[in-house]
């Protein structure tokens, strides 16, 4: 049991609501109930009656429900008072515990201590997070396989196997001296093309997961004029952005949210890269430069009646992967189509672009092929069965595994030093291990439950 003092918060959220919760847990909760509601309250019971100050006035009335350890969300002592929903009345009930000897939680100090205390491992826990930060009901459902214990117990079989696989290459080493060959048996060969496909399984489920959680960071680049706030709208179904025929009307960079599938797209238009003295305009084509620093995949918007502008070629040297968009597609003569491929083909090779697309964003063309398109860029997969929520961390750590795992079975294979790949599948089991939660820093438990909201 993971022992500290009494802690409390509203577990609901801001604002005006109908019901209103406030969590207590900690070795103080017997004493604090008996506080609060003046009787001594039999576990896992809803009392309805008031909660009273220390005068034994009445400061609300509702559900209180107390919890023993281990048998509750912490592990430890919970009580939870169930009042009414107004920021005013849960202030003075929430006062009033603190007042009985509990003190304020931290942001995810409940689902932390529940972690220490074994109720579950970090995978689970930072899903609980997932599910209420859940954007689609595609994040949602990945977020509960999460919380419980899918993804938990994938990681923990691979753990397990390289234990296995590990403790079977120290007796080979062991039994050097004698006429035993372990590493020829077939059966151990087997297990670790099956520990490979485990790996490939777990990983674009986890994939599939990060990006439903994490969502995508696009970025809508090109000179000015070419349609790039036009596109911010159609893609988001608002106005968000400005839209004139003025050149550098965009002089910031414009954040919109939206959902395409059940994957969280996050999209940023920026100002119009171009030559210009306009000092308020060139910081905005400072930030947009620091935008696409940060994108993970950027499109590269062009006018189909000007597709050659030196200053596109300054989106040459992007690091997030491109697609090119030739827009106005409307407002070009027919006989001009057919000579946009081949100029289409020459700027995906200056720029880099992993695709070319045909649109009018004015006439509602070619949208749906973008979005569909997007979508695979996420790595959207209908296919991949059983998805559920991971983040970049865990995929670091898969990620750190596998090649580790990778790296033994090499020097296996080609008979190099057999003590080394001992020590390789060790290392791939560590990094593991960091996904649950088995292996952990301070550091890492502090920032995985900072993101946490206040009550939970």
């Amino acid at each position: 049991m993971y022992t500290t003092d009494t802690i409390a918060a509203v577990a609901t959220g801001s604002g005006r609501a109908g019901v209103g919760i406030i969590r207590i847990s900690g070795p103080a909760v017997p004493d604090i109930a008996r506080q609060i509601t003046g009787k001594t309250l039999t576990a896992r019971h809803a009392h309805h009656l008031p909660f009273v100050d220390d005068a034994g006035q009445t400061l609300d009335e509702g559900l209180a429900i107390r919890f023993d350890a281990p048998n509750s969300y912490t592990g430890e002592a919970v009580l939870e008072l169930q009042g009414h929903g107004g920021p005013v009345v849960l202030d003075m009930v929430l006062q009033r515990v603190l007042a009985c000897g509990a003190r304020p939680a931290r942001p995810g100090e409940f689902t932390e201590r529940a972690f220490l205390n074994d109720r579950m491992d970090l995978a689970q826990a930072e899903a609980v997070a997932d599910l209420i930060d859940a954007s689609s009901q595609a994040a949602a459902q990945a977020a509960i396989r999460s919380l419980d214990g899918e993804f938990s117990q994938a990681v923990n079989a691979i753990s397990e196997e390289l234990m296995t696989l590990r403790a079977w290459l120290e007796a080979a080493l062991d039994f050097s001296e004698e006429e035993i060959d372990f590493l020829s048996d077939p059966v151990f060969k087997q297990r670790v093309r099956e520990l490979l496909e485990a790996f490939d399984s777990v990983f674009e489920r986890a994939t599939q997961g990060s990006r439903l959680t994490d969502g995508l960071t696009v970025v809508i680049a090109g000179v000015a004029n070419v349609g790039k706030s036009s596109l911010l709208n159609a893609l988001s179904g608002t106005d968000r952005a400005i839209v004139t025929d003025i050149a550098g009307t965009t002089r910031d960079v414009l954040h919109e949210h939206i959902t395409l599938d059940g994957i969280p797209l996050h999209l940023m238009d920026t100002a119009g890269i171009r030559l210009t003295d306009d000092v308020v305009e060139q910081h905005g084509i400072d930030r947009a430069e620091q935008a696409l620093a940060s994108a993970d995949h950027v499109l590269i918007l062009v006018d189909a009646s000007q597709p050659v502008l030196p200053e596109t070629h300054r989106l040459a040297k992007l690091n997030a992967p491109s697609t090119l968009l030739i827009n106005k597609m409307d407002a070009v003569e027919s006989s001009v189509k057919s000579a946009l491929q081949d100029t289409a083909e020459r700027f995906k090779e200056a720029t880099g672009a992993q695709e070319v697309l045909f649109l009018s964003i004015k006439a509602d063309e070619g949208l749906d092929a973008l979005r569909d398109h997007l979508i695979q860029t996420a790595g959207r997969d209908t296919a991949v069965e059983g998805v559920f929520s991971a983040r970049r961390r865990h995929l670091d750590a898969l990620q750190r595994s596998r090649e580790a795992a990778d790296a033994a079975l090499n020097r296996l294979n080609q008979g190099d030093m057999p003590e080394l790949a001992a020590e390789e599948l060790r290392l791939a089991r560590s990094a593991l291990d960091e996904v649950t939660g088995r292996f952990d820093t301070e550091d890492l438990l502090g920032k995985v439950f900072g993101q946490f909201c206040i009550g939970k």
